[in-house]
């Protein structure tokens, strides 16, 4: 099972959900891929998505979360004791979206979209210092990130599985080069059923 889980401001329709979920239907999985929209609140954003895993045991669920989603799937692999995978992840995000405190929009939809300040407070709570297992998560970082260092994404996820990219940029535009091997550490083999 993979819980795919979104960055700041995006939805299930961002280019690498819908890559992973497209992969998944075409192994004839598509059970098997869970993608919510995430709400704004952090706290209420993992109360939704431990929800949608509850029951699952944790050597059959893989938690793949971009940006914003891997600082959340780093905080729910800690808490279920399974894996996940890191794409270009926030370890830090309470300074970065310090400023993005207000109401903007989603970037695939028209809809508000309100981060309220007492979110980053929510946001600290979820922080892991450090992964106690670093063999259970897979780092996929590039140095052309224009939003997050990539370097800190290193020193914080040391020991783990990593892919360092040269180049490229935050929303890792070539992802669909990585999948298979993103879909292999979850687990989930190449051929179709």
């Amino acid at each position: 099972m993979i819980l795919y889980l979104h960055g700041f401001r995006s939805s299930p329709l961002s280019m690498k959900a819908r890559l992973t979920g497209e992969r998944m239907a075409q192994l004839g999985r598509s059970a098997e891929f869970i993608c919510p929209q995430l709400p704004a609140s952090p706290r209420l954003a993992m109360e939704l998505a431990c929800g949608l895993v509850a029951g699952i045991p944790a050597h059959e669920l893989t938690i793949v979360g971009s940006s914003l989603g891997g600082y959340y799937a780093t905080w729910m692999a800690e808490k279920l004791g399974c894996r996940a995978v890191l794409l270009n992840p926030a370890v830090v995000p309470m300074l970065d979206l310090d400023q993005h405190i207000g109401v903007t929009t989603a970037y695939h939809s028209d809809e508000p979209f309100e981060f309220k300040r007492e979110y980053i407070e929510e946001l600290r709570a979820l922080a892991v210092p450090q992964a106690s297992q670093p063999e259970r998560y897979f780092l996929i970082a590039c140095t052309g990130d224009e939003v997050l260092d990539y370097r800190d994404m290193v020193a914080h996820y040391a020991g783990a599985r990593q892919k360092v990219v040269q180049g490229s940029d935050h929303a890792i535009s070539e992802y669909a080069d990585y999948l298979a091997e993103v879909l292999d550490f979850c687990g989930i083999a190449g051929e179709t059923r």
